[in-house]
């Protein structure tokens, strides 16, 4: 994507306001590609990054009487508008999903507990384990083995919440990387 210079892009701006159509197809000639690229990068779909693509320069030309220059650059508001609305289709298209899938009740299925035997030592848990310092290994042990919650563990290991967030994903991806 070629940046306009600004007072190329204070021009777009100004026949945007004005309700010029030609300023529009300038625009999109201009930032359509990189625009159509993030969306399509969110919803990872071709039809669906072409609809919301629409939608976004539909929505960015009904709503430009509310753009503000001083509040950000023109691409990135549009941007935004883009990136908004694609989050929005793919939250819409898991709640339809969702709807869809069919709850089972007490009465649908028959009664399948999981075993009380079943210990996570049964598929090698504990062995990754040890790959850990004790920190770590700790911090996985309460998460995992002995079922506490992020907030109880680290109230257990008096250390913030965000830590043991952050130190417990940490641990998961380093884990994962070890084990491919």
């Amino acid at each position: 994507m070629k940046v306009l210079a600004p007072e190329l892009e204070q021009d777009l701006i100004r026949r945007l306001h004005a309700r010029d159509e030609t300023a529009m197809t300038l625009f999109y000639k201009q930032y359509g590609k990189a625009l159509y690229h993030t969306i399509w990068r969110l919803v990872r779909h071709e039809e669906l990054a072409e609809d919301v693509m629409q939608e976004t320069l539909l929505k960015f030309w009904l709503a430009f009487p509310k753009y503000d220059s001083a509040k950000g650059k023109l691409f990135t508001w549009a941007l935004n508008i883009g990136r908004n609305l694609a989050i929005d289709h793919l939250r819409e298209r898991r709640y339809r999903e969702a709807q869809r899938t069919l709850s089972l009740s007490a009465s649908d299925a028959p009664d399948r507990a999981a075993p009380l035997t079943f210990r996570p030592e049964h598929i090698g848990v504990r062995d990754w384990l040890k790959l850990l310092g004790p920190g770590d290994r700790q911090l996985l042990d309460l998460l995992y083995l002995k079922g506490y919650t992020q907030t109880e563990a680290a109230d257990e290991l008096r250390l913030p919440l965000g830590t043991v967030k952050s130190r417990a994903g940490r641990i998961i991806r380093n884990l994962a990387r070890a084990m491919r």
